[in-house]
């Protein structure tokens, strides 16, 4: 990324006759460009955009309008940001005292109208961070200290407490919200107005409010090429782990048996190893009534 001074923005903008015409492609005249911010080539920044002293703009990123980004934030090449967006303000935690902590957004991702993303606490891990080739939809908030993947799909008023974390591929539906350290797996599918307590597993169907699990999401496992094979696998193993009526075994001794009989399933113990992980949070319960052999469709 070849870096653009501020500092030769501003001179050069100072030097226009009027003052209303900034002679660096793509700025807009009103942006408010703190010295020492640094821009990748090709960024387009458009009407009252302001971009604090320690902001790094990647190649290529787009601000429309209004956005504002501020803190120790680095914006990927290619992404966008719509009207009255804010990236990387203090969080909202009261334990915060102005520690210098960090956000980063990833390649390609959209966020769009008055979303909020927050920068981290030293209290967590200091880092709020967004991965490529996400879409972050309108008045959505990414609490302190969050973390997304890759691809990640968040809709509509969906509110996150600090800490969450969010896997590649993950879909949350609009107004969904969700407790802070909560986990949500790979490829995991949150309804909409979901209340989300606990942790998701790994290609998980959860609904309601509180959120229970439902079922897996075949439909992103369909459209993402797993073949028919292995998803009759994964429907087996969910069955095993949440059967019907609960089983009379603890959870631990089905964990065992799905291992021993699915463990070669790379998908499969991606699960097994998400639910034996450390959780601060626990495992979303699962609705018993909605625990079938027919492969639910929720997604």
């Amino acid at each position: 990324m070849e870096v653009v001074l501020v500092e030769t923005v501003n001179a050069a903008r100072s030097e226009s006759r009027a003052g209303l015409e900034s002679t660096a492609p793509g700025i807009h005249p009103t942006a408010l460009i703190a010295p020492g911010a640094r821009l990748g080539e090709g960024v387009k920044i458009g009407p009252w955009c302001s971009i604090g002293p320690d902001v790094v703009v990647g190649d290529g990123v787009e601000m429309v309008a209004n956005v504002v980004v501020d803190g120790c934030t680095t914006l990927g090449a290619e992404s966008r940001y719509f009207p009255f967006t804010t990236v990387g303000l203090a969080p909202q935690d009261l334990k915060y005292k102005g520690e210098p902590t960090r956000c980063e957004i990833g390649a390609r991702t959209v966020v769009r109208e008055h979303v909020t993303i927050h920068r981290g606490t030293v209290t967590g891990s200091g880092l709020t961070r967004v991965g490529a080739d996400c879409l972050i939809m309108a008045n959505a908030h990414v609490a302190h200290d969050c973390t997304l993947g890759d691809r990640v799909i968040i809709v509509n008023n969906v509110v996150m407490g600090g800490h969450v974390s969010i896997d590649d591929d993950a879909r949350v539906m609009g107004s969904a919200a969700i407790h802070q350290f909560v986990r949500i797996g790979r490829a995991a599918l949150v309804g909409g107005v979901a209340g989300v307590e606990a942790d998701v597993i790994p290609y998980g169907s959860v609904l309601g409010n509180r959120a229970r699990l439902v079922g897996l999401h075949w439909i992103w496992l369909r459209r993402n090429g797993v073949d028919s094979a292995q998803i009759h696998r994964m429907r087996k193993a969910f069955q095993a782990l949440y059967p019907r009526g609960g089983g009379d075994d603890v959870f631990a001794q089905r964990i065992g048996v799905v291992r021993e009989q699915y463990g070669s399933d790379a998908k499969i113990e991606e699960i097994l190893r998400f639910i034996e992980a450390p959780s601060r949070r626990g495992l979303v319960r699962v609705a018993r009534e909605e625990c079938s052999s027919s492969e639910t469709e929720a997604g």
